[in-house]
């Protein structure tokens, strides 16, 4: 064999070791991109989960706390006993015994008055949400008639609702009349 044979075999050897490397690297490079791939993949699906799941969250909060404002704005002397059912039906814990032991005495009340509060929510805003509790902020108008104002008086409130998840619910725990 002459010098520039030897050369040429060197050099065709050489090329076949790289091309040799990158056929095995290929490969482990291939398992490596699909791994980073699946696990970038995993990772999003995992955070579109969590972020739907918070949005669900969000809206169940604000859902009943505008029922439970609109229930405790809306009493009318005539159902007064299915209408107070109702805000006990979406309350739980202190709020819930305050309003039950009153509702005998409101019950006379609202009767003897002729006591009639159409609510409407207009806004509602989450203060704090976790995955137990919430505090929503609502504004609530309401048209009040009665023997003292058979016209009908409005009236705006700005309630704070405190509520609690309970066996799958948001129920309402406290309500605080503010500014």
């Amino acid at each position: 064999m002459t010098g520039a044979v030897r050369r040429r075999c060197a050099h065709a050897l050489r090329r076949l070791r790289g091309a040799a490397r990158r056929g095995r690297a290929m490969p482990a490079t291939l398992a490596v991109a699909t791994v980073a791939v699946t696990a970038a993949s995993g990772w999003l699906s995992v955070r579109v989960y969590e972020q739907r799941t918070e949005e669900q969250r969000r809206q169940d909060v604000l859902a009943a706390a505008r029922q439970s404002a609109l229930n405790f704005t809306s009493l009318d002397y005539r159902h007064y006993q299915r209408d107070s059912a109702n805000v006990l039906k979406g309350a739980t814990g202190e709020f819930k015994e305050q309003f039950a032991a009153q509702t005998a005495q409101l019950t006379k009340l609202v009767a003897a008055n002729k006591s009639v509060s159409e609510g409407q929510v207009l806004e509602a805003g989450i203060v704090r949400a976790d995955e137990r509790s919430a505090r929503v902020l609502v504004v609530a108008d309401s048209k009040v008639t009665n023997t003292a104002a058979p016209q009908g008086q409005a009236r705006t409130y700005r309630l704070q609702l405190d509520l609690v998840r309970e066996d799958g619910r948001w129920l309402t725990s406290g309500v605080e009349f503010v500014g």
